[in-house]
């Protein structure tokens, strides 16, 4: 029997997710635990990543569990040719989990078919990044007390953004509504469009960085444009810095509104919103270890007691 793998949002129902969301909060109250005492998980990070890879590894270590894996692929075999396959198979020889970014979209689908381990995908090319969704969905809650009827306004790369495209779609179980804020260049695909009509879930889309997209907004949710995933540099150099949030555009914001970024960021973000009480977006990112452990102990069958 193919373990259970995390590779797309849609993977979980919404009591799936609600389900993570409660585990996760218990490993906030105590990430510290012996439960993958004894266990190895290995991460491959074919693409670069810090907050991603470092989280897993992070939520490995604190659950006295072992690391083993690359975060550079030109230290793989890869550089030899071995194909992902070879490489996935290879690794579930020594493993009891998969971590894997890999920069093609449908790789982490791929191998999660192959493996005979549980896999997760820490994503793949533009497509998905479901544990970041997680991440979000637990710090929208943490922050709003609830998931249901928010307004979120995503601004930037809506084109590339693998985040972007998860959260869409692991918002849509909760009535979301959305502002769609983002350069003609880097708009949303149609298919995500397409994915809210067939829900009944409102969107509005700008190509301009409104204040009404920001004030009517419980979420405002910014990406960063992302230079790897454009062939044509002066495209990326036409829309990089299209958008930026500066404090003073944050005073006529709803009280509840809180600023959520998937990290890195560039310049999208001025360093003066970082002392505002809207900002969430470092504890965002710290939230990545308790949703992960909660992914990885679930995909395992470990049972999780207070």
């Amino acid at each position: 029997m193919i373990p259970r793998s995390l590779v797309n949002i849609n993977d979980y129902d919404k009591d799936d997710i609600l389900h993570t969301l409660k585990l996760a909060a218990e490993f906030k109250k105590n990430p510290d635990r012996d439960l993958l005492k004894g266990k190895i998980c290995a991460t491959l990070f074919f693409e670069p990543s810090t907050r991603t890879r470092l989280s897993f590894e992070t939520a490995v270590s604190r659950l006295q569990g072992r690391i083993i894996g690359f975060s550079d692929a030109s230290t793989s075999s890869s550089t030899k040719g071995e194909s992902l396959k070879d490489t996935i198979m290879m690794v579930s020889n020594y493993a009891d989990l998969i971590i894997m970014r890999h920069h093609l979209e449908g790789s982490a689908r791929y191998a999660s078919e192959i493996s005979p381990v549980p896999f997760i995908n820490a994503g793949d090319g533009s497509n998905q990044h479901p544990t970041q969704t997680l991440l979000d969905l637990f710090s929208i809650f943490e922050t709003q007390g609830t998931l249901d009827n928010l307004k979120i306004t995503i601004v930037g790369d809506l084109k590339y953004g693998r985040a972007v495209h998860s959260l869409i779609q692991g918002l849509s179980h909760f009535n979301p509504s959305f502002n769609f804020v983002a350069p003609k260049e880097l708009r949303i695909p149609d298919k995500y469009k397409s994915y809210c009509d067939n829900l009944n879930i409102s969107y509005n889309e700008y190509s301009d960085f409104s204040p009404e997209s920001i004030n009517s907004a419980d979420i405002l949710y910014m990406t960063r444009v992302q230079r790897e995933r454009f062939t044509d540099l002066m495209e990326y150099e036409r829309v990089k810095n299209v958008y930026v949030l500066h404090n003073e555009m944050l005073k006529d914001s709803k009280d509840n509104l809180k600023v959520l970024h998937p990290l890195p960021r560039v310049k999208e973000i001025d360093q003066d919103v970082d002392d505002n009480p809207k900002a969430y977006y470092f504890q965002q990112a710290k939230n990545g270890m308790f949703v992960r452990q909660a992914v990885i102990c679930d995909l395992m069958g470990i049972s999780v007691t207070k």
